[in-house]
C-alpha cells in the first residue's frame, strides 16, 4: 500500500476509523470555511486570504509561514512546500487553531491557520486546484469514542446534577447553563488544542446519546469516578467534521474515585 501523501493525514484518517458513540448519524461535514480574516480582499467573497512571505520554516511535514496580508501579519501552516521570503502565496482554505503548540518547534502560537494548501499567489500563477478540507495538524479531539470494554454501571446521580441521559432530553433547556453530573472517563485525548478532552458515561442514556464529551485544563484517567461541572454548548461545530451535539467546554473536574490499577 503506497504511503499517504502527507503525514497528518495519518491522524486524520485513523479517527474516522473509530468507532462511533456520541454523534454517529452527523451528516457528513462540509469543508470548513475561512474565517473572516481569512476572507480574500480579491475575488470572490470567503476566497483564500494571499500575503507576502516574512518568515518561513520547515518542521514536522509542515511549511509554517509569516504572511504580511497589507493589513495584519498571520501565520499559517501547509503541507511541506517550497516557499522563500518575499514570495506571495495563498491559502487554499484555512482552520484556526487557537494556543496551538507545535511540538516539532517547541513553540506556542497564539492563532495560526492551518491549510489544505500553500499556494503560489504571483502573476501569472496557474489556478489552484479545489481546495479540500485541512487536515488536523496532531490529531483532533474526535467526537466519537469507542465502547469501554464493560459497561459503565454503578454511576449515582448527583443530588444537584443531571445524567447524561437527561442532558441530552434537556439539552434544548439547559444549553448554555451551567450543570454537573457524575460520570466515569471512559476515553482520554491529551494536549489538543492546549486542553484535554474527556468522553464520559455514566451508563444512562440510548445509543449515540450515552457519551458526553468535555473539554478541561484539569487531570483525569481512563477509569476515573469524576464530577464535572460547566456550560452545556449544544451543536458545537469546531470544524473538519468534528461536531458534538453536546460538549463542556473548560470544565471543572474533581476525581471522586480512582480507576483501578
Amino acid at each position: 500500500m503506497n504511503k499517504p501523501r502527507h503525514p497528518f493525514l495519518l491522524c486524520f484518517l485513523a479517527m474516522l476509523l473509530s468507532p462511533a458513540a456520541a454523534f454517529s448519524q452527523a451528516p457528513p461535514a462540509k469543508p470548513a470555511s475561512p474565517p473572516m480574516s481569512l476572507q480574500s480582499t480579491h475575488g470572490t467573497a470567503g476566497g483564500p486570504e494571499s500575503g507576502t512571505v516574512v518568515e518561513t520554516m520547515n518542521a514536522g511535514g509542515y511549511t509554517y509561514v509569516l504572511l504580511d496580508t497589507g493589513r495584519e501579519k498571520i501565520w499559517a501552516a501547509g503541507p511541506q512546500t517550497a516557499v522563500r521570503v518575499g514570495d506571495k502565496v495563498r491559502l487554499q482554505g484555512g482552520m484556526p487553531m487557537r494556543n496551538f503548540l507545535s511540538k516539532s518547534l517547541n513553540r506556542t502560537f497564539e492563532t495560526i491557520y492551518f491549510a489544505a494548501a500553500l499556494v503560489p499567489a504571483g502573476p501569472g500563477s496557474a489556478p489552484a486546484p479545489a481546495a479540500t478540507p485541512a487536515a488536523p495538524p496532531t490529531g483532533m479531539p474526535n467526537a466519537h469514542a469507542s465502547a469501554p470494554a464493560a459497561p459503565v454501571t454503578g454511576i449515582s446521580k448527583l443530588a444537584d446534577g443531571y445524567t447524561i441521559a437527561e442532558l441530552f432530553a434537556k439539552k434544548n433547556e439547559l444549553a448554555g447553563k451551567k450543570v454537573r453530573l457524575r460520570a466515569q472517563v471512559v476515553k482520554v485525548s491529551r494536549g489538543i488544542l492546549g486542553k484535554n478532552w474527556m468522553h464520559l458515561q455514566d451508563g444512562t442514556g440510548a445509543q449515540n446519546q450515552n457519551d458526553l464529551t468535555v473539554n478541561t485544563g484539569a487531570e483525569a484517567g481512563k477509569g476515573d469516578v469524576v464530577v464535572a461541572s460547566g456550560l452545556l454548548t449544544r451543536d458545537k461545530d469546531i470544524g473538519m467534521g468534528y461536531r458534538y451535539e453536546l460538549i463542556i467546554e473548560d470544565a471543572e473536574i474533581k476525581i471522586e474515585k480512582p480507576a483501578k490499577p
